[in-house]
């Protein structure tokens, strides 16, 4: 055979390489022509069958040289297949391999009579009944594009149909086959008519289909919900309108086992119906967009997808077919979700803007909200509804018609879409918007029901429809269908090759009332979907072929082993030929692939033992899988062995994401990988993402959906062995809170009280708890019980008050406001009980053990004490009357720091106060955090006035407080004298008397008014003398004189004076009042002029000067 025949197999120009594939072809005709060439027919057979037995390659060689002849040489095709079927050995397999090879990358270059005669191999296979030939004809049927009445797309369809109709036995025995035709040809019968030629076609394909669905309705059940979408698309055709009738008034004429339409439409469509509709080029073109290109880039990409496949008006229909594959197929990953590339709700809004006819329009936007009707969050993926909610949304502002036009399709489509079932339907699309807010796809949804781009008749109908998420945030109540379905049928389609963790779907039962033991309804709990797996046979033929014959055999017997300790046996043989020195390593990806699909069950269901005991734990890790982590675990990083073993993990992970964390679970549970944890660093590294973070991250997220129990007893060793990857963000924190119930959640807790975890270090912990603003309420509180286990000092989060809003963020507020509180309370606590023992030093030792309240703590100096800077950021929060945070902690503090409390107060007022008016406002305006104002701390102190209003807590009466408010007095604005009169009204009596320089600088506490509350409150004395000992100790230390500036007197406070300005103030309340404080300071005085006396001082002098 000469090359110019083999250059008629593809289309080619001067210009284009020669393709490898046919160069391949050529070289095996070369081999066969060389070996027949000048033989009869007799030894040209023995010829051939000769060379068949040196061995796979040379029986590879021969089959695709016979195989291209049947392409190439049409008058010697019937001879051709003749001697293929003498001298295969593999049952056609090598032939059916090529041939699917060729129909997903080749055919579009084949040659006009290539294409014939491919068609009519396809016929021969079936008629010898070959194996696999079921699956060639799918591949065949999947080149049959749908809005294409070209030609050669007519000819392919027709000449299809004729095989299965002249071969209808042979249909009959696959279920899968019979599906995949019905759902081809329905799609197609939409697209033929116009022409006789069209006609006719059309006709065949009805009888087809509705021969198919009357005697084999149930195996074409398994197609799911969009079957009654193409059903819907063909009523008016009179078979058809027959058919409805049945389906819809007596569905038992169909199948014992059907019970309506309301069990098909409750079935999900595999995605395997869905990409059958595509030609494998518009399914490489679709996939290249939504994996390689970045959003912004891809208009030249869109240009030249609409020339090839959307410019006529006949394939206005392909549009739906793209859109359902968009919804049910492309499922991406979090890692390109969270990226830059080109979103799957941006083709969608294209292909919605570019459609020319009212129909293609309405039945576009119908396949865009399909699931949404008959949404189940137990069975459906949140990835089938999550682009047209975010089509809307992305919509509003550039092109808000679409928008519009899309919320009112979903209005309408609930009564229209099928009325006996419109309780249903509202039920779907409501199942649909709550999972959507559940999972946080949009935050909220009234901005996108209430926007007001929208006109008042959607408005008006959407707040009519839904108006549980037009108004509230908070999760809808559920709406109730009155009359109870039984669902007796599921889709037994199982997707096989689903195994992707992305691609994985997961219920959540948020709506299920699932009751615990003490009969409490349980919150949020994940659930992985319980589906009953009817396990099917392994075959991996396709794959054995390709192993060299010892692997081979092995593989074999691996398939066939009937014990796991057997199975381990052949395993650990495999490793070890898979180590030695003339091992090909090109085979890895093959021997992976039979791996994986032998071993699925190794995938399915929990991994972790029911009861956690060294036996179980080691039983568990006993499977024949894991060996190969176990020969990894044994060998030296240096070792030759130990990367090709790192590569067949690499080529694995490829075919089944689970792996990843199954080896976590591996380093973790045996005791053969004892230290070795390190070892996934190196998996991670050899696998093609080649990094440990985004590996990490993704492992587990696969076992976050597939085993909570599992993610929780890996989660103290993967903070312990990867801190850089897990304490620097957020990421998996969220996993890990977003599905524990409180169980796992105090099991967690107790993990980081003993010491084997820690999840928060002190230079990430604030960016951690602010990412947790956006979760949810569980989460939240899940993230602070974990923050509160661990012993990281309040200041160092401190600052996140800056990002709180009281209307947003309650729960941060509520956990940090009684954080504060306990801090304080149990620091009280230990110095009550430390005075028992304390030891006071220094010359006045003697007096002070004999002063009540003398207390020495050992630990954190002011621990559970706010400091100025704490205090800043509390005062730091906007005044709203709604928001009592700030009014709550301050309360807190006066009633245990008072006198502490009072001097960072002051400190603050005059650092604020001695900033010009205009420096304030300009730091206001240039930082949004951290900004403190002098009027911020007055509007905070007179909410604080009014709430002590009632109580017998006297704070505004100490010195420190009328000192600075007098201070602020002296020197504020009208406006601000106005609006916080009465709080200035407390100092206002308040006169310094201190004309004389003061004759020591020690602070007697316990003449100022706060000693005086101390007399007045004699229960409290305990506590309070704890604090007033310590200011006293701090007091005594010499403090560096500072100048007096111009106006200081204003604020001064003489010895004689300085307690008659709470009496006079209180004068003005009433006698009562000014009886009370009169009392309180001449009690005072008694009990201080001794006590300092017998302390060797003299009565207390101010010594106060801001300046």
């Amino acid at each position: 055979m000469d090359a110019w025949t083999l250059a008629r197999l593809l289309q080619s120009t001067i210009l284009d390489a020669k393709d490898e594939l046919e160069e391949r072809l050529e070289r095996c005709v070369g081999i066969l022509t060389s070996l027949t060439s000048g033989l009869s027919e007799r030894e040209a057979n023995d010829a051939l069958n000769a060379h068949v037995c040196k061995g796979p390659p040379q029986h590879e060689e021969i089959c695709l040289g016979l195989f291209t002849l049947v392409l190439t040489e049409p008058t010697q095709a019937q001879k051709c297949y003749r001697d293929l079927a003498l001298v295969s050995r593999d049952g056609m397999n090598i032939v059916l391999n090529k041939i699917n090879q060729i129909l997903m990358e080749k055919y579009l270059k084949l040659q006009d009579t290539c294409r014939t005669q491919l068609v009519w191999l396809l016929r021969e296979l079936v008629k010898g009944g070959v194996l696999g030939a079921d699956g060639v004809c799918m591949t065949f049927m999947k080149q049959i594009a749908g809005g294409d009445v070209t030609a050669k797309n007519i000819w392919l369809a027709d000449n299809v149909l004729d095989i299965l109709t002249e071969q209808r036995e042979w249909v009959l025995k696959s279920s899968i086959l019979i599906a995949m035709a019905v759902y081809t040809y329905l799609r197609l019968i939409v697209d033929h008519h116009g022409t006789p030629q069209l006609l006719a076609l059309r006709q065949k394909e009805v009888d087809f289909c509705i021969t198919l669905l009357r005697e084999r309705f149930m195996d074409c059940f398994m197609i799911g919900r969009d079957l009654v979408r193409l059903l819907q698309n063909v009523a008016r055709i009179p078979e058809f309108e027959q058919l409805w009738k049945d389906i819809v008034h007596n569905p038992q004429a169909l199948s014992a086992q059907f019970t309506g339409v309301l069990q098909l439409l409750q079935s999900r469509t595999s995605r395997k119906f869905l990409a059958c509709r595509l030609t494998p080029d518009m399914e490489t073109k679709l996939l290249f967009m939504t994996s390689r290109v970045r959003f912004g880039q891809q208009k030249r990409y869109q240009d030249w997808f609409q020339r090839q496949y959307l410019s006529t008006p006949d394939s206005q229909s392909l549009r739906c077919d793209l859109i359902r594959y968009i919804c049910g197929v492309v499922h991406p990953s979090n890692e390109v979700l969270s990226s830059d590339i080109l979103p799957r709700w941006a083709i969608i809004g294209w292909l919605l803007t570019t459609c020319t006819s009212n129909v293609a329009a309405s039945n576009a936007k119908l396949a865009l909200f399909y699931d949404w009707l008959f949404f189940s969050p137990e069975k459906d993926s949140i990835m089938n509804i999550e682009p047209a909610i975010l089509v809307m949304h992305h919509s509003m502002k550039p092109h808000p018609a679409i928008t519009a036009t899309l919320l009112d399709f979903m209005c309408r489509i609930i009564p229209n879409f099928y009325p006996p079932l419109e309780a249903h339907v509202r039920q779907g699309v409501f199942n649909s918007l709550t999972h959507i807010v559940e999972k946080r796809v949009l935050a909220h949804l009234a901005p996108l029901f209430d926007n007001p781009k929208l006109d008042k008749e959607l408005r008006a109908m959407l707040r009519e429809k839904f108006p549980e998420f037009c108004s509230s945030p908070s999760p809808p109540i559920e709406v109730k269908i009155e009359e109870p379905v039984s669902m007796e049928m599921d889709n037994h389609m199982s997707d096989k090759d689903d195994s992707c963790y992305d691609n994985a779907e997961a219920a959540f039962s948020d709506d299920e009332e699932d009751l615990n033991s003490k009969g409490k309804k349980r919150e949020f709990r994940f659930h992985p979907i319980k589906e009953t797996i009817v396990e099917e046979p392994v075959d991996i033929t396709p794959f054995l072929d390709q192993l060299d014959e010892s692997l081979k055999d092995k593989v074999v017997l691996l398939q066939k082993g009937s014990d796991t300790e057997a199975q381990c046996e052949v395993m650990q043989e495999i490793v070890d030929q898979v180590l030695e020195e003339d091992f090909d390593s090109e085979q890895l990806s093959v021997l992976a692939s039979c791996l994986q699909e032998l071993f699925k069950a190794h995938f399915r269901g929990e991994v972790l033992p029911e009861e956690i005991t060294e036996e179980s734990l080691e039983e568990s890790v006993g499977k024949p899988l894991y060996l190969i982590f176990r020969n990894l675990c044994q060998m030296q990083e240096d070792n030759s062995g130990f990367s090709l073993l790192l590569d067949l993990l690499s080529e694995l992970y490829q075919k089944q994401p689970k792996i990843g964390y199954h080896l976590l679970y591996y380093l973790k549970a045996s005791k053969a990988a004892a230290g070795k944890m390190n070892l996934y660093e190196s998996f991670a590294q050899a696998t093609q993402l080649g990094d440990l973070h985004t590996c990490l991250m993704m492992d587990m997220k696969a076992c976050q959906e597939d085993d909570v129990r599992l993610l929780c007893y890996l989660t103290p060793s993967i903070y312990t062995e990867f801190p850089d990857e897990t304490l620097r963000s957020g990421e998996l924190l969220n996993m890990i809170v977003a599905v524990i119930d409180s169980a796992q959640l105090q099991e967690l807790v107790c993990h980081v009280m003993m010491g084997n975890l820690v999840m928060f270090r002190k230079d990430s912990v604030l960016n951690i708890l602010i990412q947790s603003l956006d979760w949810e309420t569980f989460e939240q509180y899940c993230t602070w019980q974990l923050f509160l286990a661990h012993s990281i000092p309040l200041e160092t989060i401190i600052p996140i008050l800056q990002h709180l809003k009281y209307k947003e963020h309650p729960e941060a507020l509520s956990c940090l406001l009684l954080q504060l509180r306990r801090e304080n309370s149990t620091q009280l606590h230990v110095d009550a009980i430390s005075k028992q023992g304390a030891a006071c030093t220094g010359p006045a030792s003697r007096h002070k053990a004999n002063v009540p309240g003398c207390v020495v703590t050992a630990g954190r100096v002011g621990a559970g004490r706010p400091s100025e800077e704490m205090v800043k950021m509390v005062l730091s929060r906007p005044c709203h009357p709604d928001d009592q945070f700030t009014t709550s902690i301050l309360r807190h503090w006066c009633i245990k720091h008072d006198d502490l409390l009072a001097e960072h107060i002051k400190s603050l007022l005059i650092k604020n106060n001695s900033l010009p008016r205009k420096r304030q406002s300009l730091r206001s305006s240039s930082s949004k955090l951290a900004q403190l104002t002098l009027e911020q701390i007055l509007e905070h102190l007179d909410n604080l006035r009014l709430n002590l209003t009632n109580t017998k807590q006297n704070f505004f009466s100490q010195t420190p407080i009328l000192q600075a408010l007098q201070h602020v007095q002296a020197s504020c604005d009208e406006a601000h004298k106005m609006k916080f009169s009465d709080l200035f009204s407390l100092a206002e009596e308040y006169e310094d008397s201190s004309s004389k320089p003061p004759k020591s600088r020690r602070k007697a506490t316990l003449s100022s008014p706060r000693s005086r509350k101390n007399a007045a409150q004699p229960a409290n004395n305990e506590e309070e003398s704890a604090s007033s000992s310590a200011s006293e100790e701090e007091d005594t230390k010499p403090k560096p004189t500072k100048r007096k500036r111009k106006g200081s007197s204003a604020v001064g406070s003489g010895s004689d004076s300085g307690s008659h300005g709470p009496v006079l103030a209180a004068a003005r309340q009433g006698p009562g009042a000014a009886q009370a404080t009169a009392w309180k300071a001449a009690l005072a005085a008694r009990v201080s002029a001794p006590l300092h006396a017998a302390l060797g001082g003299h009565p207390p002098a101010a010594t106060f000067n801001p300046f």
